[in-house]
């Protein structure tokens, strides 16, 4: 896939303007490339639009507006495109009982070695990024990919052949097949950069202009594109017509 480059990112006001809408996407988009192992591991396979969602979100918190700010976040997340032939993904390990996260991971260490991605009767291991790994410890997310031959491809691509994430680790073994849906949306990556979920240009020019939230014969309710206060509307009268009913205003 391509990198992300600044022209990939719009102007932070245009983002916050149509950030409601891109979010409710991104999570439609994401949906079936989220798949559960079991009870404990999730995986959110990516690609360019959720990567650039995290950094557009990033710039968002930080309040990042400037150039160079923007292009050290792109510098960063663009570590998670894919390269070809790749499939990458965020893996979740989800304990919610507080008291037994610490000695929950401790039971998962060596986790990075025993988590596979399997098309038929072939396996492509996962590849943890190493800087996240500790000898002694284990974190509740990683970051990981996997690199998939020529043929594993091909075999992928046949829904005639199986597919799954398995984890074979001593205190977790867990094999989750992948879903048709999910599947369709992983051979994009395979093949080419995704489509854009939103078009910035488009969405933001729509997003500067007030719209009509109701209107009848003598007011209308408007929704400014810049309010004063969030949330507040404008009423306006209309204008009434002196012509009698079956004439033309002159």
């Amino acid at each position: 896939m391509n990198p992300l480059t600044l022209a990939d990112s719009p102007p932070q006001d245009a983002f916050e303007a149509i950030r409601d809408e891109l979010r409710a996407r991104v999570i439609a988009h994401t949906a079936p490339r989220r798949v559960a192992v079991g009870g404990r591991v999730t995986l959110l396979f990516e690609d360019r639009e959720t990567i650039r969602w995290q950094m557009l979100e990033m710039c968002h918190v930080e309040r990042t507006r400037e150039a160079a700010g923007v292009a050290h976040e792109l510098a960063v997340y663009n570590e998670l495109v894919l390269g070809a032939g790749e499939l990458s993904a965020t893996m979740f390990i989800e304990i919610t009982e507080q008291a037994q996260i610490r000695s929950e991971l401790d039971k998962l260490l060596g986790i990075d070695e025993c988590v596979s991605l399997r098309v038929g009767e072939r396996a492509a291991c996962a590849q943890f990024d190493t800087r996240q790994l500790d000898e002694d410890r284990i974190s509740a997310v990683h970051y990981l990919r996997f690199s998939l031959a020529p043929e594993v491809i091909a075999a992928f691509r046949d829904p005639a052949t199986p597919v799954a994430l398995r984890v074979d680790h001593r205190a977790y073994q867990v094999e989750a097949p992948l879903s048709p849906a999910t599947r369709a949306s992983l051979r994009v990556d395979l093949a080419r950069d995704p489509p854009p979920l939103l078009d910035f240009a488009h969405a933001a020019t729509a997003a500067s202009r007030d719209r009509a939230l109701e209107e009848s014969a003598n007011f209308r309710v408007i929704a400014p594109a810049r309010p004063q206060t969030p949330g507040s509307l404008r009423v306006s009268a209309r204008e009434r017509s002196s012509a009698r009913p079956g004439q033309l205003a002159s």
